[in-house]
């Protein structure tokens, strides 16, 4: 197993993409802590523990400093190490750039950018005493290029890649990577109410001629996060059936 014994936090590991990978990593031997405000993050962990793998669910906000300090805290307390943060959790309050407020912008910068930061911060400092880590954090292929109507989003992407590039030069010498994925359009529930003749023109844009599901972007983490990858840091894996080429 690639992960056999490693401890793994999956931020917005309730469902979707988060979900697949906390599945795939508690599969390859990992001990899975979800970080999740989703209920459904519960039911993720029973599952995970009903299929023989090792599982926990908190209830948190990556904004929240003084929970994540708190959290991370118990977490060592109890395995003794932090081996893999996946920084998984985002959101999306799409406007153009005319029409969005204020708070749409603040929300998406404090969840998507800030929220990576603090949960970077915060348990990296457990991986610079164990001379070891792994730190990959969700970008996006709209990163890269933009997209009508996500000015947030994509500038919190776009930030997420160069954040990721700068811990690389900070956090390397204490035997941390630190990467960023980028994925592109993937069938999760949030785009299960997206009209069929719409999804078939998205599908259609992309040279694969097909969407991505959630495993195929965790499989991208689960490389990144393995003993296979120890000398892979820096760098912004796109996994987008090539439309950003």
């Amino acid at each position: 197993m690639r992960l056999e014994n490693k401890v793994a936090i999956i931020t917005g590991g309730a469902r979707g993409i988060g979900k697949a990978v906390a599945e795939l990593f508690a599969k390859e031997g990992a001990k899975v802590i979800i970080w999740d405000l989703l209920p459904e993050g519960i039911e993720t962990a029973e599952g995970i523990k009903k299929l023989g793998g090792e599982a926990e669910f908190t209830s948190i906000s990556v904004t929240d400093r003084a929970a994540i300090e708190t959290e991370a805290a118990r977490i060592h307390s109890k395995f003794g190490k932090i081996d893999i943060l996946i920084n998984n959790a985002g959101i999306t309050k799409d406007r153009t750039l005319h029409k969005m407020s204020d708070e749409e912008w603040d929300a998406v910068i404090d969840v998507n950018l800030k929220g990576v930061f603090l949960c970077t911060q915060i348990v990296s400092k457990y991986m610079k005493e164990a001379g070891y880590g792994r730190i990959v954090s969700a970008a996006s292929n709209v990163g890269l290029r933009g997209n009508f109507g996500q000015t947030n989003y994509s500038a919190t992407k776009a930030g997420v890649i160069a954040m990721s590039k700068t811990w690389t030069m900070e956090l390397g010498k204490y035997g941390i990577t630190a990467n960023a994925l980028a994925p592109g359009f993937t069938l999760t529930e949030m785009t299960e109410q997206i009209p069929k003749e719409r999804l078939d023109g998205i599908k259609s844009q992309i040279p694969l001629q097909k969407a991505a599901s959630p495993m195929d972007i965790a499989y991208g983490y689960l490389y990144l996060a393995s003993d296979e990858a120890s000398f892979v840091s820096g760098i912004c894996l796109t996994i987008d059936g090539g439309i950003s080429r």
